[in-house]
C-alpha cells in the first residue's frame, strides 16, 4: 500500500534536510527524494554565525565543533593588496555569535542526510523526481524510474534547477546579474597566524573578485566570478581563466603561490535569479529553489537554512491547523522575499566602485562599521537600530558616487579595471 507522506522534499541540499529533520523530529512522515548520491562536491563553503541557533536545532553543532574550521570573521581586500580591511564577528552590533564554520560541503551535507535518516524521514538518494503533480488534497511525485510518491504538502529544495518553478516557468533572472563563476580546492594557500588564518577572503579586482575560504588546516576553497560576457570574450576554459586571473593579481599571486590545485575546475554562469511565486495550494520553495543572488558574503547556504527552517515552523504548524495555511504561506513568501531584497541590495551595492572605496576605509562614527558586519553575519531580524544604520551606509554609498567622503581607488593602487561599468537598478 502506497504511504501518504505529511511532506515530501525534492532535495537533499541544506535547505532540504532542514526541513527534513525538523520535521521528522516532530514525529511527521516525510519523503526525501535526492538525485545525487552523497557525497559529492559542493561550492558555499562558509556558514554564517546567525546560522547557528538552527544547526542547535538540527543536532549537528558537535560535529561541527569537534570536525569543522572555526571562523572568526572575514576580509577585503583590493587585488593589488594596498587596501585591506578585515572583520570579525565578535565586533558586530548587537552580535550574538562571535564565530561560525568554514565546511566542507561534502562532508556538511553528508551529515546533514544522515541526520534526517537517523531522526526518521525516508531518504532516497540517487532518485530524480520527473514531473510534480498538484491536486486540492495533495501532490504527487513521480521519478525518472517511473515511481510515484503521494503527500499533504510538497518542499521543493532542489536547488538551483528548481524543479516547481521551472514546470510552472516563475523562474525570472536578474539582467544586471549575469555573472560566471569558476572554482577549485588548493592546497597550502598562504595564511596569517591565528584567528585571521580562518577569515573568508573576498579580492576585488576590478570587473572580477576572488574568494578564498580555508576548510582545513591544509585546503582552501577559491573561486573567481566576473561578467558572464567577460568570460566568453576571453573565449578560453574556465582552468585558463582562472589561472589568468589569478596570476593577474599581485595578492593572490603572493597567496597562491605555486601550491597545487587538488580539485578540478568547477564553474556555472547566469545564476542569479528569483522565482515569481514561493508558495502554492500545497507547495512551497526554499534555499536555491525559491532564488539565489550571488555567491558573494556567503548568503546561500544561509538562506537555504533560514528558508528549510521557516519552511517546516509553518508546514507543522499547518499541519496542526490547516485553515491557517493561505495566512502562513503569505507570511513565508513576504518575509523570505523581504530577505532576498536585503541582500539583494547589498550585492548590487558590492559591483559599484563606491563600495570598495567605502567599506575599505570603515569609521566608527555612528557604529556604521559595526552595523554591516553584524549583517554580513546574518544578523537580518527587524531591528529599528540596524536598520537605520544600514540606511545610513547606502547613503554614504550613493554621496561617494559624487563627492570623494572616502579615498578614491585609482589605479596607482588597485589594476586599471578598478573601475567597473554602472549597475542599472534592480527589478523590483
Amino acid at each position: 500500500m502506497e504511504i501518504l507522506y505529511d511532506v515530501a522534499i525534492i532535495g537533499g541540499g541544506p535547505a532540504g534536510t532542514t526541513a527534513a529533520i525538523l520535521l521528522a523530529q516532530n514525529g511527521r512522515k516525510v519523503l526525501l527524494l535526492e538525485r545525487e548520491k552523497f557525497p559529492r562536491f559542493h561550492i558555499g563553503e562558509s556558514l554564517l554565525p546567525y546560522s547557528l541557533t538552527a544547526l542547535d536545532r538540527l543536532g549537528i553543532r558537535h560535529e561541527l565543533d569537534a570536525q569543522a574550521f572555526h571562523k572568526f570573521g572575514g576580509e577585503v581586500a583590493t587585488s593589488c593588496g594596498k587596501r585591506i580591511v578585515k572583520f570579525y564577528f565578535q565586533s558586530g552590533f548587537h552580535i550574538e555569535h562571535p564565530s561560525a564554520y568554514q565546511v566542507e560541503r561534502a562532508q556538511f551535507d553528508l551529515s546533514l542526510l544522515n541526520r534526517a535518516r537517523h531522526v526518521g524521514a525516508h531518504v532516497h538518494e540517487e532518485t530524480p523526481v520527473a514531473e510534480v503533480s498538484i491536486h486540492p488534497d495533495g501532490v504527487s511525485l513521480k521519478t525518472t524510474a517511473g515511481t510515484t510518491f503521494s503527500a499533504r504538502y510538497l518542499i521543493d529544495a532542489s536547488g538551483r534547477n528548481t524543479l516547481l518553478g521551472s514546470q510552472l516557468q516563475l523562474k525570472k533572472n536578474y539582467p544586471h546579474l549575469k555573472k560566471f563563476s569558476c572554482y577549485a580546492h588548493y592546497s597550502h594557500v598562504e595564511r596569517e597566524d591565528g584567528i585571521d588564518g580562518t577569515l573568508t577572503r573576498l579580492v576585488q579586482a576590478g570587473r572580477h573578485w576572488f574568494w578564498l575560504i580555508p576548510l582545513d588546516a591544509h585546503r582552501t576553497s577559491i573561486g573567481l566570478v566576473m561578467d558572464l560576457a567577460d568570460f566568453k570574450a576571453r573565449k578560453q576554459s574556465p582552468e585558463a581563466v582562472l589561472d589568468w586571473a589569478i596570476n593577474d593579481s599581485d595578492l593572490m599571486r603572493q597567496r597562491i603561490g605555486q601550491n597545487t590545485r587538488i580539485t578540478p575546475v568547477h564553474s556555472a554562469g547566469d545564476y542569479s535569479y528569483r522565482n515569481s511565486r514561493l508558495t502554492g495550494d500545497r507547495w512551497i520553495l526554499t534555499g536555491d529553489a525559491a532564488g539565489f543572488i550571488d555567491p558573494i558574503f556567503s548568503t546561500g547556504v544561509f538562506l537555504a537554512i533560514h528558508s528549510g527552517e521557516k519552511a517546516a515552523d509553518i508546514l507543522e504548524e499547518i499541519l496542526q491547523n490547516p485553515q491557517r495555511q493561505p495566512s502562513l504561506f503569505r507570511q513565508y513568501e513576504r518575509d523570505f522575499n523581504g530577505l532576498m531584497d536585503k541582500y539583494l541590495r547589498f550585492v548590487t551595492a558590492w559591483y559599484r566602485p563606491e563600495f570598495m572605496e567605502v567599506f575599505t576605509t570603515p569609521t566608527q562614527h555612528f557604529q556604521l562599521a559595526a552595523a554591516v558586519n553584524s549583517f554580513l553575519a546574518g544578523n537580518t531580524q527587524p531591528n529599528f537600530a540596524l536598520w537605520w544604520r544600514m540606511e545610513l551606509f547606502y547613503f554614504v554609498l550613493f554621496l561617494q558616487r559624487f563627492f570623494p567622503l572616502c579615498p578614491r581607488i585609482t589605479p596607482k593602487n588597485s589594476p586599471s579595471n578598478t573601475n567597473l561599468t554602472p549597475l542599472p537598478t534592480p527589478p523590483q
